[in-house]
Formats: structure tokens, sequence, C-alpha cells
């Protein structure tokens, strides 16, 4: 059976069932699944902090049986490289990012997939620092 390689990137920041339930849905459409993660580096440069460093997050996504690779994510120019470094035939990503990455067609299919609704990293730090 022919590997069938989806990619997916992000932070997966304070994990919770909206990661799972994307990278569940993303393994769906391939037999192998690779996840970029935001390196602490990266996220600076986006003006974001993390409030787990890359290792930790790293081996929070390695634990998961969805994830067959994580790979760091250190700039925005170098997913075209890892489509064509691993043989990509879909790249998904949240529909928040909806448009982005459809210069990405040119070298697999691009897939948004749904969001959960009513959960992200920013809304539970919001919480656990706000009480909101």
């Amino acid at each position: 059976m022919k590997k069938k390689i989806v990619i997916t990137y992000g932070t997966f920041d304070l994990l919770h069932v909206g990661h799972i339930r994307l990278l569940k849905r993303a393994k769906t459409l391939g037999n192998y699944l690779i996840v970029g993660l935001s390196t602490d580096e990266f996220n600076a440069e986006k003006h974001k902090s993390s409030f787990m460093g890359y290792e930790l997050r790293k081996e929070l996504l390695q634990a998961i049986r969805y994830v067959d690779l994580v790979i760091p994510e250190k700039n925005w120019e170098q997913k075209r490289d890892d489509i064509r470094q691993h043989n990509v035939d879909i790249f998904v990503m949240g529909d928040d990012w909806k448009g982005k990455f459809d210069s990405l067609q040119e070298y697999c299919k691009v897939l948004y997939l749904p969001r959960t609704q009513d959960i992200s990293s920013t809304a539970i730090k919001n919480k656990v620092t706000n009480g909101k």
C-alpha cells in the first residue's frame, strides 16, 4: 500500500480536545501524519508565547497515536520545502487559516478543516489567567 502523507502545522500549546480532533481528522485523510511544530524562536517572531517550550510540546505530540513524525517549524517559508522533502500528498490546516496557504496547491492538495467550536489555547489561557 502506498504511503499517503498528510502534513499540518501549529504551536499546539496547552494541548486540548480541539488539537486532538484536528490531528485525528488529518490522519484519516492519509496513513502517515507529519506535524510541523512551531519552535519557540519562530513563535517569538510571530509575537506568540507558549506556556510550554518546544521540547515538551514535541513530547506530547509524539505520544498521540495519530502523529507519525514531528518536525520543527522554523519559519513561514519552509512549508514548500517540507512538502517536497517528505513527498506530502495533503496539507491540512484549521479553517481559521482558509486561503492563506492556497499557493501550496501547486505541490499538493490543500484542505482547511473546521475547528472545534468554543475551545482554543488562547481561550484556556484567558480562563486560567482572568477566570473568564
